[in-house]
């Protein structure tokens, strides 16, 4: 998503910000350890993710509860006991939103490799689901007969 200074929160909203850890990085960032979530209750249910590291990256996110239907997690064992994940609520799950240009009605959503974090250590890892196939990197986020296209 390419994204304009003036949209994202800046160096001042850092204040509120949740920090976590991200020990082996994004997949495509792995030089970027740690993360931290800014909200604006303008923009809810999206939420930024800056990744700290050589540069400041932004990606917008969403936790996918009761936005998208049906959406159930199945984390393999490793990466569970990496992250010490016993319970589901022990978890914060983050799907990474993607916009092709700037038409909102592109936007996608990344079912299969959300980046989950444990709620009480603020570890967190980008996770391959042990259930992937079921779901799409690309997960429309707006139905096509939404946006005027035909199904």
């Amino acid at each position: 998503m390419k994204v304009s200074p003036d949209i994202y929160p800046n160096e001042r909203d850092s204040s509120s910000a949740q920090q976590f850890s991200l020990p082996a990085g994004l997949v495509g960032f792995p030089e970027y350890n740690a993360f931290e979530l800014l909200a604006d209750p303008e923009q809810l249910p999206f939420v930024w993710m800056r990744l700290l590291g050589p540069d400041v990256i932004h990606f917008v996110v969403i936790e996918p509860g009761g936005i998208i239907p049906d959406y159930e997690l199945d984390l393999f064992d490793e990466d569970a006991a990496f992250l010490g994940i016993s319970d589901s609520a022990d978890a914060l799950v983050l799907n990474i939103v993607t916009v092709k240009g700037t038409v909102p009605a592109t936007a996608t959503v990344n079912l299969a490799g959300p980046v989950v974090v444990n709620r009480h250590t603020g570890i967190g890892k980008q996770c391959v689901l042990a259930n992937y196939s079921r779901y799409s990197a690309h997960h429309p986020l707006v139905e096509k007969s939404a946006t005027g296209q035909k199904n």
